[in-house]
This record gives C-alpha cells, structure tokens and sequence, in this order.
C-alpha cells in the first residue's frame, strides 16, 4: 500500500520567519509525519522578508508561469523551493511580485494591516491548490496552519471538489494565537464571487474578522487542532467546534510526544482513504 499524503500549508515556517510557537510547529511538524511513514509536501509564502540568496532558494520553471485571476485582474504565479537539509525536508513558496515582496508580512511599519491582504490570503490559497494539480500529487490529508491558511478548507469543498487530485481529501486546521484587529476589506466576498463562491456561503461570516476567518475554516475543515493552551481555552471558538461537529484534539504541548499524538489524531481521517 502505498505512503499516505499529507500536505502541509503554513503561514510561517522556522527558519525562513521568525522564531515563534506557529513557526516553529510548522518547522517540526511536517518533519516528524515523514519520520512516521507519511509522504509529504510543505508550503508557505515567499514573504519579502525572506532572504533569496542566504535560504537558497530558486525558482522552479516547470511550476510557474500560471496566471490566477483575483477581483478580475490576472496575477503571475511564481514558484521558488528551498531545502532544510538536517531535515531532507522541501519547502515550496508561493511567490509573486505585487503582493510578497513587501519588506513586512502583514502589516507596514507604522503597523497598519496592508489592505491587499484579503487578495494575498486568496492569492496563497489558489496558488497552493494549483500547484499540488500540476505535480499531480493527490494528498489523502491537507494540514492548515494559521489564519492566513483559512481560505483553502473553503476552495478545497468549493471551487475544486470536483478535481480528481482533491476529491477525497480531508482537511484539519491547527488554529494558532496569531490574530490580526479589524477587518477584510467589504469588497472581500465581491472577490470570492470570482472564484463562484456565492454570497449565500459568505454571508454568515460577517465583516471577515481573524475570528470570521476561524469560524469559516473550522467550518469548511474536517478536523481542528488547537495549538496552544491560550487558543483551547476560547470559548467563542470551542462554541464554533461543537456547532460544525468536528472532532478536535486540545493542545498536545510542545514535548517530543506532541507528534506522536497529532499523527494519531490525523490518521482518523486516513483510515477511509482509497
């Protein structure tokens, strides 16, 4: 029987980001899924923060080259890849020139959200999700991590349910501290419509708050992880998990079991896989 897939989507990764409690779960995580038996790919976005020449990335031709379509004006898909070696772990960056190649992720120096971070969060997902169509690799499992993953449960069981590399993936969210005030732009659901995504499926999500933005990925997600003691104590958010009935493992600690217990939880939802 072959591997299970996982693939990994991660708003940070260590150390290509900062040293935090997200980056560094999505540093070690993947890592130790393919230590237990699983084949795996890994994502995140090529922030300008990130330096080309000192991670050594470069630019795979065969994967970009593909335009996305985002508020009716087409975008450049830029792939670029690089390799934590003590790892034998590849990491894929979704790239393009208008949206990543600020100096900050999401906010200026004056500490203002960038207003195009609805259409980054759109960019990333889509980007990801056509990527993984033309390696033609069909994951059993999606693992999401961090807020700006929260789109793709949502185009996963939308836009491309009916693709034959998608059609019978799951998908688990780790919801992480990470918050952002304030809220998407209100011309946000206009951009989703691009994607057919109608407004029905929108409307109960308010003005896309961080806390909407939860709310939508635990809804589109097959299973939910809290990924810190702070995040498992909300009860807004324990109220969003037992109304969409999804099953969900409480934070499991930062110790070398922690792994051990998220590749149990996961392996639920490989068990059906074909």
């Amino acid at each position: 029987m072959e591997k299970p897939k996982i693939l990994f989507v991660n708003q940070e990764i260590f150390p290509y980001t900062k040293e935090t409690p997200m980056s560094k779960m999505s540093r070690y995580l993947p890592q130790g899924i393919q230590e237990r038996g699983k084949e795996i790919r890994t994502f995140m976005p090529r922030y300008g923060v990130i330096n080309e020449r000192r991670n050594q990335l470069h630019e795979v031709i065969r994967l970009s080259g593909i335009n996305l379509i985002i508020n009716d004006t087409d975008h450049p898909l830029i792939i670029k890849v690089a390799s934590i070696q003590s790892a034998r772990m590849q990491i894929y960056f979704i790239d393009n020139e208008e949206y990543f190649h600020k100096k900050n992720m999401f906010f200026d120096k004056a500490g203002k959200f960038y207003e195009d971070n609805d259409e980054k969060c759109i960019f990333f997902a889509r980007g990801v999700l056509e990527t993984v169509k033309k390696l033609a690799w069909a994951p059993d499992l999606i693992f999401c991590c961090g807020w700006f993953t929260s789109l793709l449960p949502l185009y996963v069981k939308t836009l491309y349910r009916d693709n034959p590399v998608f059609a019978n993936v799951k998908v688990v969210t780790a919801i992480c501290e990470d918050r952002f005030e304030g809220n998407f732009p209100a011309s946000f659901p206009d951009k989703l419509a691009y994607d057919q995504i109608p407004e029905s499926v929108l409307s109960a999500y308010g003005k896309f708050s961080c806390q909407d933005l939860t709310r939508l990925a635990v809804d589109y997600s097959d299973g939910i992880l809290y990924a810190s003691k702070e995040v498992s104590s909300q009860p807004w958010l324990q109220k969003a998990v037992k109304e969409a009935r999804k099953p969900a493992l409480i934070y499991p600690g930062e110790e070398a079991s922690a792994v051990g217990k998220i590749d149990e939880f996961l392996g639920k939802f490989l068990k059906d896989r074909k």
